[in-house]
């Protein structure tokens, strides 16, 4: 047993089953990522990562099954109980307000309000406490940009990135998820991406990355999780299997022998 499996997860999953009339997106699907480390998602398209994700995130309530955060057993109805226990999720679009500037998108929809009865009752937000606190994620962070007042529709798709990464990073106590972190961008802008990752990781804060791309999942990824059909068939490391192992797992060209993960 490894070190790592002596660990207790910080978040857990046994046997979720999710059905969607007669199709079965999750059948009997376990999970689990422990701290400091970066575990990769992978599985063809329709193997379930998705609908996995959805219900570590509180998105979708699982039919069967247990999900556990650091040990306990826990019941996400929507993505802000999630959120509350600390499970933050970067989905493909964002979800970035292109028209507010970098400090409103941190704080979005957890503004910082004012202290005293012009904040509780009038609901005023503390503009430069968020302006101050959104330098510092930013900066903790490494992320290139400039001021904080600059519109998320001026910035480049690495930089949009970051600041969806950092939203999360600054919120997530337990999990940051991440589902295709690097689509539609560039090597330099995707290289930056991958550093933000390894840099959350660096925190402490355990990183789920669902990816396509096997080199960056190869070159960032401490495990990979691969699932076929609804189900988790495999748990490998990038130095027990190579991507030629890791694909033919995938697609059910090879069972799992037990190399290593």
């Amino acid at each position: 047993m490894s070190a790592v499996e002596k660990r207790v997860p910080v978040l857990e999953a046994r046997g979720l089953v999710k059905r969607y009339g007669v199709v079965t997106a999750l059948n009997g699907a376990d999970f689990d990522v422990y701290p400091g480390e970066i575990l990769a998602l992978i599985g063809d398209n329709g193997a379930g990562k998705s609908t996995m994700i959805k219900a570590l995130s509180g998105a979708i309530v699982p039919d069967q099954g247990e999900i556990l955060l650091n040990g306990t057993l826990v019941h996400f109805r929507n993505p802000l109980e999630a959120r509350r226990n600390g499970i933050e999720t970067v989905y493909q679009d964002l979800a970035l307000a292109p028209a507010l500037d970098i400090a409103e998108n941190l704080f979005l929809g957890r503004e910082l309000r004012r202290h005293g009865l012009v904040g509780s009752l009038l609901r005023v937000a503390d503009r430069p406490r968020m302006l101050s606190e959104s330098r510092a994620h930013i900066a903790d962070l490494k992320i290139n940009v400039g001021s904080m007042k600059q519109p998320v529709e001026t910035l480049s798709g690495g930089q949009r990135q970051g600041v969806a990464v950092a939203r999360a990073a600054a919120f997530a106590s337990r999990v940051v998820i991440m589902d295709e972190p690097t689509a539609a961008l560039g090597v330099r802008e995707s290289g930056m991406v991958l550093d933000l990752i390894r840099t959350v990781r660096g925190r402490g804060t355990p990183v789920v990355l669902i990816s396509h791309n096997m080199p960056q999942v190869f070159e960032i990824a401490d495990r990979l999780h691969v699932m076929r059909l609804g189900r988790r068939v495999a748990t490998i490391t990038p130095a027990s299997h190579t991507m030629t192992e890791a694909v033919a797992l995938m697609t059910g060209a090879t069972s799992f022998q037990g190399k290593g993960g």
